[in-house]
């Protein structure tokens, strides 16, 4: 799927380029996506640097926390669930503590602490993969909730409307939190058809009703709070969980009797092996996705669905964000540039730029998460992870145009 999918940006980018050239006129569009491929490349680099130094930290501290024995303490309480929705994970396997560690990170919005997570829980699932090349199911849900995981305090898109002048910057919480529950709730039950698996068994509810409960009362809390009271919270509540991490993870390493330090020297190591391993598939990647948007490929679909619209008689003034929507999957630092791109042209609290921002904050970089989760462990054959990935996606842009139109239509 992932062969097909790269060699598929790179003939859909040679289509749209000889059109240009031939019909257009536009005999620079190819030095245009010369240059696209060789940025890409360098933004590879750049990217790899900082995860060279995200993974050496997180996994130096994840290291400690398997000695200290929290890893196995989260796998125990969580083993019936995961015996449900991944019968082929042994109960108490490390994995299991590992991908809770990582959901969590991701709900509190702490990127830079949910990738070494993720990325040690997808090797740890590795180690019961019978065919190393080919994604097991756990893997693939995994991936699914992974690439579609609710956020509860999106605060970069706070920052990036408060760089821009909104006098309002958390004014798109709800509906990023409604968007980002619907694309994740598709994702969950998409794995789930795929694999058949027991949703609504008593075990599997009795764990996901008490969760839905919390935060359906975590909603109704925040939303009682001013937006000067939800942007100091966010802030708050994300680092001082990060820091909060930290600190359990050295406490009760050192209770238990961890030499905390040796701990973390042997996983920071390990990060730099992983880190080291990943640059060959975001270059494969990323410069596939700078020659496809250089192409002006992207140009025509925003084209063609602005047609579609219109011709049906519906408000098309959504088509606006999609660009935001259309990069997502592809690249994280390239939709931030369309969302801001959009906040300066239509305004930062247009309607364009604020579905662009829940856009932004309702969706995940699908095929950066393909690239980097299954490359770090060597998957070449994704099996429904891309196909349930993208659905998840799908479902959390819909979701957000949807809620904007009822928010700020």
């Amino acid at each position: 799927m992932l062969n097909t999918l790269w060699l598929g940006f790179f003939i859909t980018a040679a289509l749209a380029a000889c059109s240009q050239w031939l019909l257009g006129g536009n005999a620079q569009i190819f030095a245009a996506m010369v240059e696209a491929l060789f940025a890409m490349a360098k933004l590879s680099v750049e990217v790899m640097v900082l995860l060279f130094g995200t993974l050496t930290l997180w996994l130096g501290f994840l290291r400690i926390a398997e000695k200290a024995g929290i890893v196995d303490a989260l796998a125990r309480w969580l083993a019936p669930l995961f015996a449900r929705l991944m019968p082929e994970v042994p109960r108490g396997h490390p994995a299991l503590g590992l991908m809770t560690l990582n959901f969590a990170a991701n709900a509190l919005g702490l990127d830079n602490a949910a990738t070494p997570m993720g990325l040690k829980a997808m090797h740890a699932l590795q180690t019961l993969n019978p065919r190393p090349d080919t994604a097991t199911n756990a893997q693939i849900l995994f991936l699914v909730l992974n690439a579609s995981s609710l956020t509860l305090l999106p605060v970069t898109i706070f920052m990036y409307r408060m760089q821009q002048g909104a006098s309002d910057p958390t004014l798109v919480f709800l509906p990023i939190l409604l968007a980002t529950s619907a694309s994740t709730l598709v994702g969950l039950l998409s794995v789930a058809a795929v694999q058949r698996l027991p949703l609504f068994s008593p075990v599997v509810l009795a764990y996901l009703l008490p969760v839905a409960l919390l935060l359906a009362g975590f909603m109704a809390l925040l939303t009682t709070l001013s937006a000067a009271a939800l942007a100091q919270l966010s802030s708050l509540l994300g680092n001082l969980t990060l820091f909060a991490l930290v600190l359990l993870f050295v406490c009760v390493g050192a209770w238990r009797k961890v030499a905390v330090y040796e701990a973390f020297i042997e996983g920071a190591k390990e990060g730099f092996d992983v880190a080291r391993g990943l640059l060959p598939y975001l270059v494969a990647m990323l410069c596939a996705v700078g020659v496809f948007r250089a192409s002006g490929a992207l140009g025509y679909v925003l084209d063609a669905i602005r047609w579609g619209v219109e011709l049906l008689g519906l408000d098309a003034r959504f088509v606006e964000a999609l660009p935001t929507a259309l990069v997502k999957p592809f690249s994280g630092s390239a939709a931030r540039a369309m969302l801001i791109e959009t906040m300066q042209t239509q305004g930062v609290d247009s309607f364009a730029a604020l579905a662009a921002a829940t856009v932004q904050g309702s969706t995940e970089t699908t095929f950066y998460v393909l690239a980097v989760y299954f490359g770090a462990v060597g998957i070449q054959r994704a099996r429904h992870a891309v196909a349930c990935a993208l659905l998840a996606e799908l479902a959390g842009v819909v979701a957000a145009i949807a809620v904007c139109y009822q928010f700020f239509g």
